[in-house]
C-alpha cells in the first residue's frame, strides 16, 4: 500500500470508498499506524467525482471524541446543512428508494429528533429488561453447542457467531423463527449498502424487500400484540408523541439490523483474535473470570466497527492542525482511535487483562450504540459458555484460508471451521 509522506488536503494517502479496500481487511493495523503516523487529521479522496469538497480521516483518539461529541460543528445530517445526495440510498436519487432507508433514524439525526426518538425506543429498551435477557441467552448459547458437541467441529460463524444474537434480538422483537435465515440474507446485503456514494440496484432490491417484511410484521403486531419489543413500541406513548409508522419500520430495521451483526461480529472476530493469540486464549481459559474484561479488550483491539457513520462540518474549523470546511466531509476512524499510542500502552498486542479506561467500540456521544449493554452480555455469555464446553477449541483449517467480509464501516469473518 503506497501512502505518501504528505497531508496537503486533495493528495489522498488513502481512499477508503475505492473498490480495493483490502487493507483494512486483511491488516488493518498496519494502515491505522500510518494513518496516525501522518497525523490525527489525514486527507483522503471525496467518495463523489465533481464535488469541490474535502474528506478527512480522523485517526487519534482525541480528535475522535470530539467529532463524535461536538453536535455543534460536525453533524451526520447533510440536509441540515445544505449537503444532499452524499450517502447513497436517499430520497433524492430514485422514486423506488426503499422508504425505510430514506427515514430519519437515530443514527442519521442530532438533536432535537435524536431525542425523541431515542426517548421512546428507550422506554422499551431499558436497562433492567435487558439484564433480564441473560437466562435466555445463556439457553439459546448452550442451545446451540448442544447442536455440535458430539460433531467435534463447527463453522463458528454459521452455527454459533451469527444464530446467537439474531436469535436473542428476534425473540426480543417478536420475529417468528422461520423468517431469521432470510433476515441474514437481508442483513449482509444491508451491511454491502451502507456507504457513501453506493448505487447497487440489488442491495436496493434486498433492502426493499426487508423494509416491506418489517412493515408486514408491524401490521401484524397491531392486530395481534403480544409480548414483544413491537407490540410494546406500537403501545408507547410519551407526551403526546409517538413513532410514526414510517419512522417505526426505520427504528425496527435498525434494530434488527444491529442488533445482531454487531455481536456476531464481536463473537467471530473475538474468537479468530483469541486463536491468532494461544497465550492469551490459555489465559483467558486458565481464569474464566477475565471475560468481562477479555470482551471490552476485544472490542478495542479489533472491534466490530473500524469506522463510525460519517459526520459533515457544520462550519469552518480547525482540527488536528488541519482547516476544515463547512461541509467537508469527516470519516472517525474508531479502529484506529483505538490504537492510539498515546492512549494505549502497546496497543497491537491483545491483552485481555488490560484496564482500559474507555474505548470507542460503540462510539461515543448521543449517538453511543443502545444495545452495547445488550452486546457486552451476549459477548460475556458466549466467550465463558464457548470456552468452558469446548476448551480445546482450534483451527480445523489453515489459518490463511480464513476470509473476511468488508463493507465501508466493519469487517467481519466470513467462515471459521473450528475442531473442539
Amino acid at each position: 500500500m503506497n501512502i505518501p509522506d504528505q497531508t496537503t488536503p486533495g493528495e489522498a494517502a488513502f481512499n477508503p470508498f475505492s473498490g480495493d479496500s483490502a487493507a483494512l481487511v486483511e491488516n488493518p493495523f498496519a494502515l491505522f499506524e500510518l494513518l496516525r503516523s501522518m497525523g490525527a487529521v489525514v486527507p483522503i479522496p471525496f467518495p463523489l467525482p465533481g464535488m469541490d469538497r474535502q474528506a478527512w480521516a480522523i485517526t487519534r483518539m482525541e480528535e475522535v471524541v470530539q467529532v463524535l461529541k461536538d453536535h455543534a460543528h460536525f453533524t451526520v445530517d447533510p440536509s441540515s446543512i445544505g449537503v444532499n445526495s452524499l450517502l447513497g440510498h436517499n430520497a433524492a436519487e430514485t422514486s423506488d428508494t426503499p422508504t425505510f432507508f430514506t427515514s430519519k433514524t437515530m443514527l442519521s439525526v442530532d438533536e432535537p429528533d435524536h431525542r425523541r426518538l431515542r426517548l421512546l425506543v428507550s422506554k422499551a429498551f431499558t436497562p433492567r429488561y435487558i439484564e433480564s435477557l441473560r437466562p435466555r441467552v445463556q439457553e439459546i448459547a448452550d442451545e446451540l453447542l448442544d447442536r455440535v458437541q458430539d460433531q467435534g467441529e463447527m463453522d463458528l460463524i454459521k452455527d454459533y457467531a451469527y444464530p446467537l444474537p439474531i436469535n436473542v434480538i428476534s425473540e426480543m422483537l417478536g420475529v417468528p423463527h422461520a423468517d431469521r435465515a432470510q433476515i441474514r440474507v437481508w442483513s449482509e446485503a444491508l451491511a454491502r449498502g451502507l456507504g457513501i456514494g453506493k448505487r447497487d440496484p440489488e442491495v436496493t432490491t434486498h433492502m426493499r424487500a426487508f423494509g416491506e417484511y418489517v412493515t408486514r410484521l408491524v401490521a401484524d403486531k397491531r392486530l395481534q400484540p403480544a409480548d414483544d419489543l413491537i407490540s410494546h413500541l406500537i403501545a408507547i406513548e410519551e407526551e403526546g408523541d409517538r413513532l410514526s409508522e414510517t419512522e417505526m419500520i426505520s427504528m425496527l430495521t435498525l434494530l434488527i439490523f444491529a442488533g445482531h451483526e454487531t455481536t456476531s461480529n464481536l463473537i467471530g472476530t473475538g474468537t479468530l483474535m483469541l486463536l491468532d493469540h494461544p497465550d492469551q486464549l490459555e489465559r483467558l481459559k486458565t481464569d474464566l473470570s477475565l471475560v468481562p474484561a477479555a470482551v471490552e479488550e476485544l472490542l478495542r483491539f479489533s472491534g466490530p466497527a473500524n469506522i463510525a457513520g460519517p459526520r459533515f462540518a457544520t462550519e469552518d474549523i480547525e482540527l488536528g492542525g488541519q482547516q476544515i470546511k463547512k461541509g467537508d466531509l469527516i470519516i472517525p476512524f474508531l479502529g484506529s482511535a483505538n490504537h492510539d499510542e498515546s492512549q494505549f500502552t502497546q496497543p497491537d498486542e491483545l491483552d485481555i487483562a488490560r484496564t482500559i479506561s474507555r474505548h470507542l467500540a460503540f462510539g461515543q456521544g448521543i449517538h453511543t450504540c443502545l444495545g452495547a449493554p445488550l452486546a457486552r452480555i451476549e459477548g460475556d455469555i458466549a466467550f465463558t459458555t464457548l470456552l468452558k464446553r469446548m476448551p480445546n477449541l482450534r483451527f480445523s483449517v489453515p489459518r490463511e484460508s480464513v476470509t473476511w467480509h468488508y463493507a465501508l464501516v466493519s469487517r467481519s469473518v466470513a467462515s471459521l471451521p473450528v475442531a473442539f
